[in-house]
């Protein structure tokens, strides 16, 4: 989790990007920006706020041979290690992302690198490398007094609100290459701002394996629970492994099994999944790990618990009490009207 209420730029180098496959220039400052007092709170809040708004979830650098062959990575190493440099190394990445800017869609823009101190993530303070773009233009009117009249004067620039593009590098877990946040608003070509310009992978930490199981458990819930018995046990699946993870640190898959699956003839069948399935969401040699309860929270919100029925009524499931559904929803079969019920027990209805 990250913190950056105390975040400090240090230092910021602005330079502009062209596309390299239309011929588009290259322009690097000479000298970094002189930070003034009214526009520091403004720049904090272009660069950081698409940070606080959005998922946390965590890239690191990589390279399929060695990650000392890769160029950024050895930049941040660089500037981390010697921060009266970020000026010049900023000239690099920004060298480096115009090498990567050839396919005819990437739009030019200017580039920020900064050099941020005072930055808070998973409970330590460190500091981070920012590397900004902005693409997209906005028009915007200005107003002159010319004598006893107002002038319109129509002007461009970029909007204040909305960062294009973005990446927080923080100096923390260098052995697995960092860990990054990164934000793509205009991702006309997928490719270009994290696999070619950043070359990263996603942080393969507890965030990652506790939302990547639950994403799993989703499939098997979809593909083989509903299949083999119903909607109800599908939602109750969900229910039970969402809560199986909130009330656990520490996820064990045969403690898992036994107490989410009620039908022990469906434990075969998710081994087998996760023997075809496991590699499509990288958990395939994956048996246990610490679990995170931010993510888990986050699961909770996206798992849907409605049943919906084809004669237009809706069941809602609570997740939160499970035991609930288990003792006072009961499915069964019609003969008369040859149709399916649910018979829900109650006392008395609630008031909303």
């Amino acid at each position: 989790m990250i913190n950056l209420f105390n975040a400090h730029i240090e230092s910021l180098s602005i330079h502009r990007v062209g596309n390299k496959s239309r011929n588009e220039a290259l322009f690097l400052s000479e000298q970094p920006y002189a930070l003034q007092d009214e526009i520091v709170p403004l720049l904090k809040e272009y660069f950081f706020k698409p940070f606080r708004d959005k998922e946390e979830n965590y890239y690191q650098f990589a390279h399929e041979v060695d990650l000392d062959y890769n160029d950024m990575f050895n930049m941040a190493t660089s500037l981390f290690a010697a921060p009266n440099t970020t000026h010049e190394i900023s000239k690099k990445i920004t060298q480096h992302l115009y090498e990567q800017s050839n396919h005819p869609h990437i739009k030019n823009g200017e580039v920020y690198v900064a050099h941020i101190t005072n930055v808070s993530i998973d409970n330590q303070v460190v500091d981070a490398i920012g590397v900004f773009k902005s693409e997209i233009q906005s028009d915007f009117m200005q107003f002159e007094e010319k004598g006893t009249t107002l002038e319109m004067i129509l002007q461009h620039g970029i909007n204040l609100n909305k960062l294009d593009k973005g990446c927080l590098i923080f100096n923390f877990k260098k052995e697995e290459g960092y860990k990054i946040l990164t934000v793509d608003n205009n991702r006309y070509d997928a490719r270009y701002w994290l696999e070619h310009f950043l070359s990263v992978d996603a942080f393969q930490d507890d965030n990652f394996y506790t939302k990547k199981y639950l994403k799993f458990c989703q499939g098997f819930a979809k593909d083989v629970v509903l299949p083999a018995e119903d909607k109800k046990e599908e939602v109750m699946f969900m229910n039970r492994s969402v809560n199986y993870f909130a009330k656990n640190d520490q996820f064990e898959e045969s403690n898992f099994l036994n107490e989410v699956l009620d039908n022990p003839d469906l434990i075969p069948e998710f081994k087998n999944y996760k023997v075809d399935k496991g590699e499509k969401y990288s958990i395939e040699d994956i048996t246990n790990f610490p679990i995170a309860n931010a993510a888990v929270t986050d699961a909770r919100k996206s798992i849907k618990n409605v049943i919906n029925l084809d004669t237009n009524i809706q069941i809602k499931l609570d997740f939160i009490n499970p035991e609930s559904a288990e003792k006072f929803v009961e499915k069964g079969w019609d003969e008369e009207k040859q149709m399916y019920y649910y018979l829900v027990y109650f006392n008395k209805e609630q008031k909303s």
